[in-house]
């Protein structure tokens, strides 16, 4: 599905799939809190990455694991 944001036209599936593999990866390994809540920053990494043309959600995902993981905050 498209969904239109302003100028911009993102496709929701790739994007939500990307954040759920993602997700569950950093959940089982407790990256992130195991809640059903979503996480900001993981979805805000993948939607810019998707924005640069990335639109592969497998590859998104992997890339956001790994630099989610690389900018974890201390």
């Amino acid at each position: 599905m498209l969904v239109e944001r302003g100028m911009r036209v993102m496709n929701v599936d790739a994007v939500g799939g990307a954040y759920a593999i993602a997700s569950n990866y950093l959940r089982k390994t407790g990256a992130i809190p195991d809640t059903f809540v979503t996480d900001d920053r993981l979805l805000e990494i993948i939607v810019l990455m998707f924005h640069r043309g990335e639109y592969n959600r497998l590859r998104l995902a992997n890339k956001a694991i790994s630099q989610f993981e690389a900018t974890r905050p201390v």
